[in-house]
């Protein structure tokens, strides 16, 4: 696991190419947040986190798929992101922050994702 990367992954790479595209501007990773958002737009008080399906349990196909092994470790590990990521969420909207999940699998239809980033930043 010491190889998964928690940043400058190819979905997130994929948002912010499409962000930057679009015209928008933000910054990256800010540590001083709740859950260090993939992006902030801090004029427009918006956060972006690009979630893998399978790390944050989407419900998609890749997000049910639990490694056959070890079965226990996996599902409490899958619970413990799981609830991080509400409570990340939880805060940043507390401090007056909207909130915008772009899953893993959402990425394959570029003007879809263009249109998902407009609607959430406009």
């Amino acid at each position: 696991m010491s190889r998964i990367r928690g940043k400058d992954t190819k979905p997130e790479m994929k948002v912010r190419r499409a962000a930057h595209a679009l015209g928008y501007r933000f910054r990256l990773h800010r540590k001083d947040l709740p859950g260090k958002p993939d992006l902030t737009f801090p004029s427009r008080r918006a956060v972006v986190f690009v979630n893998g399906c399978f790390w944050h349990r989407h419900e998609c196909d890749r997000g049910r798929k639990t490694p056959a092994s070890n079965v226990e470790f996996w599902q409490d590990k899958f619970r413990r992101n799981v609830e991080r990521d509400r409570r990340n969420v939880a805060a940043l909207e507390s401090e007056g922050w909207r909130v915008l999940t772009i899953w893993e699998c959402d990425l394959g239809d570029p003007e879809a994702l263009d249109r998902r980033l407009i609607g959430f930043l406009e």
